[in-house]
């Protein structure tokens, strides 16, 4: 496998422009203890213009995590909490009847920002996540006729949700379709020990959380991105991602001996959107590391973030007590690797 091209960086270009980005995520660690893969791939999605869904019990520090890493930025941040009285209004904006003029103008509502945060998205009712979704896709909002762009052209829009296990009281499921606009959802666990240990030392002596500054810029997040573009990724490779999505969506046709009857419990496979998040959040983890060129261990660090939320499990699934994280792992140790 090749692993070099006449247009990636250099090793050295990359490692330079990835100091600043590695020195943030390690800034909003010393707030978020215990929580480096969570930070990690939030950065990926701020390098790749990714959404990503958390999803985890109250109290694992998910929204202190995304309002952390907005405050380590130089970009307009907003916080929306959703709630089953949420309006689509509330979130895109309404138009404003102006009697002195007899015209209506258009006020824009907290979704027109670089980073929002969508807090507890799955307790809005189902109107509230149609109107995201135009948002999240088309990067742009529809208010009273008119179509307005949610940041200039050259800024990034994210969309930094959180949402509480759907078997918590008062929660909406996502549409299927929405979930899919997630580049990852992110299962987020209890911290160890040592690590509650020390929330407790650092949060005991103190009323206030931990603060970061404001360290990196837009035009330095700008220029990793165009930069995480470059990276090199081999054909091979690319053709080993599309074979872990289409096993998902066909898995006789993967020519592989299957620990179970995968066809029997996948109702519904992954989309050709988990073959772009793929391959882009691959780059951004070999960028992370410094790297002008993706592996294997890239695309298998970042997978099962990619693909858990875009398999649904089918009813004869579910009775055995399989889980769309154990059909995902079974493809990744089935496929081989170039």
């Amino acid at each position: 496998m090749n692993t070099t091209s006449t247009n990636a960086p250099s090793n050295e270009q990359i490692q330079e422009q990835a100091k600043p980005i590695n020195a943030l995520i390690e800034a909003v660690g010393t707030v978020v203890v215990g929580q480096e893969q969570m930070i990690r791939s939030l950065v990926i999605g701020l390098l790749t213009g990714g959404h990503v869904l958390l999803e985890g019990v109250p109290g694992l520090a998910k929204t202190l995590t995304v309002t952390t890493l907005a405050d380590a930025l130089h970009a307009k941040f907003a916080r929306i909490q959703f709630t089953p009285d949420l309006l689509p209004a509330d979130l895109i904006g309404t138009e404003i009847y102006n009697p002195k003029e007899a015209t209506f103008t258009a006020r824009k509502g907290p979704i027109f920002a670089n980073i929002v945060l969508a807090d507890e998205i799955n307790r809005a009712p189902a109107k509230v996540q149609s109107a995201l979704l135009e948002a999240m896709q088309e990067k742009h909002a529809t208010i009273g006729g008119k179509t307005h762009p949610l940041v200039a052209p050259d800024e990034p829009f994210l969309v930094l949700a959180t949402q509480n296990p759907i078997e918590q009281e008062g929660t909406y499921p996502l549409p299927e379709a929405q979930i899919d606009r997630f580049m990852f959802k992110i299962k987020v666990g209890y911290p160890s020990a040592s690590d509650e240990r020390l929330i407790v030392d650092r949060m005991i002596s103190t009323i206030q959380t931990p603060t970061v500054q404001a360290m990196l810029t837009l035009a330095q997040l700008g220029s990793a991105r165009k930069t995480v573009n470059e990276i090199y990724i081999d054909d091979k490779l690319k053709n080993y991602i599309v074979s872990l999505v289409q096993a998902t969506r066909d898995p006789d046709s993967a020519g592989v001996q299957w620990s179970m009857e995968m066809e029997k419990m996948i109702e519904f496979g992954a989309s050709p959107r988990a073959s772009l998040a793929l391959a882009r959040a691959a780059r951004a983890s070999a960028f992370l590391e410094g790297r002008g060129f993706v592996t294997p261990s890239d695309i298998k660090m970042i997978g099962m973030d990619v693909m858990r939320h875009r398999v649904i499990i089918s009813y004869e699934a579910e009775a055995e007590g399989i889980t769309p994280e154990d059909l995902v792992q079974e493809v990744f140790d089935r496929i081989a690797i170039p």
